[in-house]
């Protein structure tokens, strides 16, 4: 497979990397590949983008001599972002390709894999739009073997990371986006893994309760005492930027936040 890659990525690319394993192996392979003159790395920095994804970027461009760019992809400022519709990641994926497309006009790679297939993605649809490519799709590649490759270019603890999508997937569709909301959910998320260390963490934000959702063994082993102590520190973080709502504690279930038709 590594070989196949290869002949997507012959030529000077732009690749969108977000701090997740699957972007960051596809810049690893493509920047040992063809050098710095030949890739550039596009990161948007964001209230959606958890700080510890944004240091991740910075500490394999320094080691790794990425040519990295930091840039704005601008979804705050997009009204139908901020309005949360079900199909949101459409715009927040319009707003970063069209800011990348403004700052260099090659070729826009991203890390979509097969997995991304079987769940809702409007982004791929903004994708399409903006004339992004897939490698890992165009060769049939899962996140399985997104790990196998990762493995092979020898990056450590970064082939075992955690899926995270944005943290905007954590609000419930129809809420409006606000960065303090999704400050407190990463903080929710933080206290959650520090102190009950789960394999699976995610803090929803719903319109009738806060849910912080865990992996069924992680759930099944949490002492009663302890979650009482992580939902008093959970609720002291929303208390400033929600109405008052109960938080309760629930199996995780991969994008339980959309709600609704989709398009």
């Amino acid at each position: 497979m590594p070989l196949i890659l290869a002949d997507i990525i012959a030529g000077p690319s732009a690749i969108a990397v977000s701090g997740g394993v699957d972007s960051m192996t596809l810049a690893v392979f493509a920047h040992r590949l063809l050098g710095r003159d030949s890739i550039a790395m596009m990161h948007a920095m964001s209230p959606a983008v958890p700080p510890e994804a944004s240091e991740r970027v910075r500490h394999w461009a320094r080691s790794e001599g990425w040519d990295l760019h930091i840039l704005d992809a601008g979804e705050f400022g997009d009204p139908n972002y901020i309005a949360n519709p079900v199909n949101r990641c459409f715009f927040c994926k319009s707003n970063l390709y069209g800011s990348i497309a403004k700052f260099t006009d090659r070729q826009i790679f991203s890390g979509a894999n097969t997995d991304d297939l079987g769940e809702y993605r409007p982004g791929l649809d903004a994708a399409r739009d903006s004339n992004v490519r897939h490698p890992y799709l165009e060769i049939g590649m899962g996140k399985a073997d997104v790990r196998l490759l990762s493995r092979a270019l020898k990056m450590g603890a970064l082939a075992e990371l955690p899926a995270s999508p944005c943290l905007s997937s954590r609000v419930e569709t129809k809420i409006p986006i606000d960065p303090d909301i999704l400050k407190s959910i990463n903080a929710a998320e933080s206290i959650a893994r520090d102190v009950l260390r789960p394999n699976t963490v995610r803090c929803r934000v719903r319109h009738d309760s806060i849910v912080i959702e865990l992996d069924e063994d992680s759930l099944a082993r949490v002492d009663p005492v302890i979650m009482d102590g992580v939902t008093g520190e959970v609720a002291k973080l929303f208390l400033p930027v929600l109405s008052p709502r109960p938080i309760r504690f629930q199996p995780y279930r991969n994008g339980s936040a959309f709600i609704g038709a989709r398009p």
